[in-house]
């Protein structure tokens, strides 16, 4: 039965579970430990070569298997299953970070590729599930709850993680090593601990029982006919292309702050204190974006964030102080949570309930590869001009671009779709 208030909550703690791996080690730790601690005595150029090289073999790894993965969970009714099983695998990986001495970094690296590897497919699941926990009058609340907890919970232990490495003998730890391996350690167990609810409580979608070797078979088939149904769905389609230029630039805005922040001169206390902030505003703001969507329109609330972002992007370009840092990222704060629990709750209308894991492979893969343009835009932006400041203020292309194409989706016309679709 949807909207379940046990399954609802059990399903939205996940975030809480998987996002003090995107806080506390993809936004602030591994990329600084790499760098200081496993690759100690190679140059930083080398250091940041594999470290990027690691991302991106990460990045093309998921992004080639998320919708082959969700086809195989969508035919044997595994979605559960293999959640469980990407989840423990990227706790896993995490939690054995704590053991790797000081210039292992090919271990560190290996490790860290699996730990996404398990993060990014366990999402693709979670995010599958999610049509099948809520109504659709409830499912932007749902969404907005998962994003809202994954904020405070990777918030939270950030916040803890960060008290370590600065007061290390307060917690009895010896130095700020110590503190970063130990981190890395209580995040596998966080993931593990709070993945529990979902694991218990939420029921397994409804579906065909199939062998695996079948699902795997008739999962790789249907990715062509997936491919060849969104020709079919045109909205869904229309709004794929969309999520990828605003996401993409969303992406890079989160990915490239502290960098731009250090290019100004800003100390790396400050930048922490950003990221805390950000993490913090977004937990309330994910939540009543969801209420404020509700009010005027989905869609028309996804073009206010993009409209946001706009502005984040011109204020980015103006910016020179630490104050004013602090003011873009409650900024972020306020738009980041609305623009991906929105953006994931208005797809569940678009695609047909009984294939979610398979389209929902599709939407991930995007998220995947959504920072790829963005980036390089930025970066050549900045190498023309020699000015990092033109770089951020070009990302409003994809904003504006996402934008148009957004204002072409046809809410009106979705149930018509999807009913033709049905009717084959």
């Amino acid at each position: 039965m949807k909207d379940s208030r046990k399954e609802i909550i059990s399903w939205a703690f996940y975030d809480w579970a998987n996002s003090a791996f995107a806080t506390t080690v993809m936004a602030a730790f591994f990329p600084i430990f790499f760098s200081q601690y496993w690759s100690y005595g190679a140059d930083s150029a080398t250091s940041t070569f594999f470290l990027g090289l690691g991302n991106s073999i990460e990045s093309l790894i998921v992004a080639v298997c998320a919708p082959v993965l969700g086809a195989i969970a969508d035919r044997g009714s595994y979605r559960k299953k293999l959640l469980i099983l990407f989840a423990f695998l990227g706790a896993a990986m995490t939690a054995a970070l704590y053991w790797v001495s000081m210039g292992l970094w090919p271990v560190a690296m290996a490790l860290y590729i699996f730990a996404n590897i398990g993060f990014s497919g366990g999402n693709t699941l979670y995010d599958s599930l999610l049509p099948s926990v809520a109504s659709e009058r409830k499912v932007d609340f749902v969404s907005s709850l998962g994003y809202s907890l994954g904020y405070i919970g990777g918030g939270v232990l950030f916040l803890i993680n960060v008290l370590m490495y600065l007061f290390p003998s307060a917690f009895g730890l010896a130095d700020e090593i110590t503190a970063v391996r130990v981190s890395f350690l209580m995040v596998g167990i966080w993931w593990i601990v709070f993945s529990l609810p979902l694991i218990l409580f939420v029921r397994e979608p409804e579906g065909e029982r199939i062998g695996i070797g079948t699902a795997i078979h008739d999962g790789f088939g249907s990715v062509r006919k997936t491919l060849t149904s969104l020709r079919r769905l045109k909205n869904t389609a229309l709004f794929l292309v969309a999520y990828w230029c605003y996401i993409d630039g969303v992406d890079t805005i989160i990915r490239m702050a502290t960098d731009y922040g250090t290019a100004l001169g800003f100390p790396s206390s400050s930048l922490i204190v950003a990221l805390l902030i950000t993490q913090f505003v977004a937990f309330p703001s994910a939540l009543l974006y969801s209420f404020f969507g509700h009010r005027i329109g989905i869609r028309r609330a996804l073009l206010i964030a993009i409209a946001g972002y706009v502005v984040i992007a011109c204020f980015g370009f103006f910016m020179t102080s630490v104050v004013q840092f602090y003011v873009l990222a409650i900024c972020i704060g306020l738009f980041q949570g609305g623009i991906q629990a929105l953006s994931r709750s208005y797809y569940a209308r678009l695609i047909p309930e009984e294939q979610s894991a398979q389209f929902y492979g599709f939407f991930n893969m995007l998220g995947r590869f959504a920072a790829i343009i963005g980036p390089l835009l930025l970066g050549i932006v900045t190498l023309i001009t020699g000015e990092q400041r033109y770089g951020i203020l070009s990302l409003i292309i994809l904003f504006v671009v996402g934008g148009l194409v957004l204002l072409k989706v046809d809410d009106s016309r979705i149930d018509e779709d999807l009913e033709a679709f049905r009717r084959g």
